[in-house]
């Protein structure tokens, strides 16, 4: 029986990124985009928890982490600037959704003082 090693796993991990990417079409920029999207829609039905909790922001940040620990052991150093990138790309917009649902209740509640 074959032992799967951490650099063996590292490679089948990005011949996997590699076969979506070369699938879609699509550039890494945009993979992180869905992948976080998806990550956080999944979390949430998963977990049951709201988009404003934390809960499924933290999903995308663990998954976001593993992604580039797996690119740090393909690639034998850490790339910052294609890292930076790539963990803003994955996290923006789920935080914006998170923070946006979490603040909702507050800037409701200030229109409605207003409108009074």
């Amino acid at each position: 029986m074959a032992h799967l090693t951490v650099a063996h796993a590292a490679d089948r991990y990005h011949a996997f990124i590699n076969w979506i990417g070369d699938g879609t079409g699509l550039p890494d920029t945009i993979l992180h985009i869905h992948a976080g999207m998806l990550i956080l829609l999944l979390a949430r039905l998963v977990t049951g928890r709201s988009l404003g909790s934390f809960v499924p922001l933290t999903f995308v940040a663990v998954a976001e982490a593993g992604n580039e620990i797996m690119d740090r052991l393909e690639f034998g150093s850490w790339r910052w600037p294609d890292t930076a990138s790539d963990i803003i790309n994955t996290l923006f917009w789920p935080t914006i959704i998170c923070l946006a649902v979490r603040l909702r209740p507050l800037a409701a509640e200030r229109l409605t003082r207003r409108r009074r």
